[in-house]
């Protein structure tokens, strides 16, 4: 019996020893690292310091004026991929959005495509009501039959109302039950101040959005359809004879414009929402409510200056990509690597790139199973100081629990 607890002793000296010199070791690795670790059990990964993009790496002014003040209802600039607004006017006002609806109508469209619900090539008969619709036109004829992949150019190049509609009930069968999609789908957004009366935009009391909603539409469009996108960049559309302008004039007057979509009617007075990539960082403008055409596109001009002139974009760490490690008791592997669910990029003024950290805190005796997806930590990015993003670190694969044998130490550790 002696014997047996002397053995027991030495073993358990022995895990000692292993447990305190792997502590000593993530300890002195991680002191190293230029992401800063918020639990001391966590190690890092130094390839995965926030590099500048190519954008960040251009010499630009650190003075930064006052947003431009525009004669318009409402407005707002944010950078696509980090989300960040740069500036905005009245952006949660509700106002009658014209034609912009049918940003949320080609939205449905590209995901019809997208899951096979419809095709390009598919003919789509006119119906009277479509052929009927007032406003802006594609000019199809009663009864004849029109592609769906003509019926979207006219839409998104012609602003076509009756090319609109044809989609609709095409889609969904009437355009009632295509507008009960269009607002499901603006739920899911969460664009809580929108709601849509129609297909097309025509002036109607229950047809209604803000800024800040447009700008989560136009955001999710890019990043969910970027095949389809495209689009919206066409200058021309010819169809049944007539040859129609795309009205987006910034298509023809900056070259790094590629779209999106203008509205009109008398109530909403001119709307675009316009998007534009310049050294790898797009930005998204949102116009409402401006006096005449020309003004709508120099104002969205003098906003888009204003955004790429006084602010950069950086891409910190790919989606997937290890970040960190943390060490997970027992578990088959010792340690799970750590990352993100989504890319992080962030917006700032100009010349404050060296100023952001990173700190990783990683929850303390993590317990297996793991799996992918878990939380199991936090990334906070920080400049001056302050945190200005929040993003969980999450479990990039499975790690089951391993058997008794191979956790028994770790069963032990988890006793002090």
């Amino acid at each position: 019996m002696q014997n047996k607890l002397v053995t027991i002793i030495k073993l358990s000296l022995m895990f000692f020893v292993i447990y305190f010199t792997e502590i000593g070791f993530s300890v002195s690795c991680a002191a190293d690292l230029p992401i800063t670790n918020g639990a001391a059990s966590s190690t890092g990964v130094p390839s995965l310091t926030p590099q500048p993009t190519p954008s960040a790496r251009l010499s630009r002014p650190e003075i930064i004026p006052a947003a431009p003040d525009l004669d318009v209802k409402s407005y707002i600039v944010l950078d696509a991929n980090s989300g960040y607004v740069i500036a905005e006017k009245n952006a949660n006002k509700r106002v009658a959005p014209a034609s912009l609806t049918k940003v949320m109508s080609l939205y449905l469209a590209a995901n019809a495509l997208r899951t096979g619900q419809v095709h390009y090539d598919d003919q789509v008969i006119v119906s009277e009501k479509a052929w009927r619709t007032g406003g802006s036109r594609m000019f199809i004829k009663l009864g004849s039959s029109v592609s769906i992949q003509d019926l979207i150019k006219g839409s998104a190049i012609a602003s076509g109302n009756d090319a609109t509609v044809a989609i609709a009930e095409h889609l969904a069968g009437t355009e009632l039950a295509f507008v009960d999609l269009m607002n499901q789908t603006a739920n899911n957004l969460k664009m809580d101040g929108t709601h849509y009366a129609d297909s097309s935009g025509l002036p109607h009391g229950d047809n209604y959005s803000t800024a800040s909603d447009l700008a989560i539409l136009a955001r999710s469009w890019i990043a969910n359809f970027p095949e389809y996108y495209i689009w919206f960049k066409d200058k021309w559309i010819t169809y049944n004879g007539i040859k129609q302008p795309n009205r987006n004039r910034l298509l023809w007057h900056d070259s790094s414009v590629d779209g999106m979509k203008t509205g009109h009617t008398e109530e909403a007075g001119y709307c675009l929402i316009a998007s534009a990539m310049r050294n790898d960082m797009r930005l998204i403008v949102i116009i409402m409510g401006s006096k005449n055409d020309s003004a709508r596109a120099s104002q969205s001009k003098a906003l888009l200056n204003y955004g790429f002139r006084f602010f950069e974009t950086h891409k910190l760490f790919a989606i997937n990509t290890t970040i960190n490690t943390a060490k997970v008791l027992l578990g088959k592997k010792g340690v799970s690597d750590l990352g993100l669910q989504e890319s992080l990029y962030v917006t700032l003024p100009v010349g404050q790139y060296k100023n952001l950290k990173a700190n990783a805190s990683i929850y303390k005796r993590l317990k297996a199973p793991i799996e992918k997806g878990k939380v199991c930590g936090e990334l906070n990015i920080s400049l001056d100081n302050k945190v200005i993003v929040t993003k969980p670190l999450v479990a990039l694969q499975d790690n089951p629990k391993a058997n008794f044998i191979f956790t028994l130490f770790d069963y032990i550790k988890m006793l002090f």
